[in-house]
């Protein structure tokens, strides 16, 4: 199914350490276990209210990446580090009409060199990658992601781009 998605790239002249600082204080990490272990009860309510309590800017942080030790091991000395970002309660909110938007969810990031001094924050514009199902209801909810990952960033100091304010 051919669609376009349009990748952001944020441009800051904050450290790469700043950055990322920023989004891991913002985003926190999930500790699946625990998650495994609230989703087990069986209570939906509870999930909810779980997941509402660790992801204070609508976010968590499910998995991350630092390829690092192997891009160093082949020469690279940029930085870089990638992670998933969602909200199970969100993503649910898709699924329930179309179980292929786990293919878009949860949302890649990367944090990023590009040169000694210039660091760039990626991440896919969430409405246009949850448009390409033909489903409104998705698409909705793709748009409020739009709006979420707009106020990430402003919480974050860096420049939201036109496309976050337009959606």
């Amino acid at each position: 199914i051919p669609h376009v998605v349009n990748r952001l790239v944020i441009a800051t002249e904050d450290t790469f350490d700043d950055v990322r600082q920023r989004y891991e204080s913002l985003v926190p990490t999930i500790d699946f276990a625990e998650l495994a272990g609230v989703i087990a009860t069986g209570d939906l309510a509870r999930v909810e209210q779980y997941t509402a309590d660790h992801a204070p800017n609508s976010f968590i942080n499910f998995w991350m990446l630092d390829p690092m030790p192997m891009m160093r091991l082949a020469g690279n000395q940029r930085r870089a580090i990638t992670y998933l970002m969602g909200n199970n309660v969100i993503a649910e909110s898709m699924f329930r009409h179309d179980p292929g938007i786990i293919l878009y969810a949860p949302l890649r990031t990367a944090i990023y060199e590009t040169t000694p001094s210039g660091v760039e924050f990626g991440i896919d514009q969430p409405s246009t990658k949850f448009r390409s199902f033909g489903d409104t209801r998705i698409a909705e909810v793709g748009a409020q992601l739009d709006a979420k990952l707009a106020q990430l960033l402003r919480l974050m100091s860096l420049p939201v781009p036109p496309e976050l304010i337009a959606a």
